[in-house]
């Protein structure tokens, strides 16, 4: 019935946030016509989370958080905050080309989409 999920990030600059993820994170990708790129992303999982007001994030996930920021460190990406370590995950951010963050972390709980 569903066999995947499409993510948006609205960006003041998507240009520049295309270009991050196609040259940057080497994100596999099709043009959907006149430069629109749409990213293959790495497997996925979704939470659900209480809150008192309706939102949605998104975090990308590594196998080791300290490799991979030294990775993206020597290639330019900006960290927004250090690592911090929550009983699920130890998580930062990093900072888009257009200004927004990117949540980050290296999950400490099994792998839904290992399933």
């Amino acid at each position: 019935m569903i066999n995947g999920a499409h993510v948006i990030i609205y960006s003041r600059d998507a240009d520049a946030d295309r270009d991050f993820f196609r040259d940057v994170l080497g994100y596999p990708h099709v043009d959907a016509g006149h430069g629109w790129l749409i990213f293959k992303l790495p497997p996925a999982e979704v939470a659900v989370h209480p809150a008192e007001v309706d939102s949605h994030e998104l975090f990308l996930m590594c196998d080791d958080l300290d490799t991979t920021i030294a990775e993206l460190t020597a290639r330019g990406v900006e960290f927004v905050k250090p690592p911090e370590r929550q009983p699920w995950g130890v998580l930062t951010a990093i900072r888009l080309p257009g200004g927004s963050e990117l949540g980050l972390y290296e999950p400490l709980h099994e792998r839904a989409h290992d399933l």
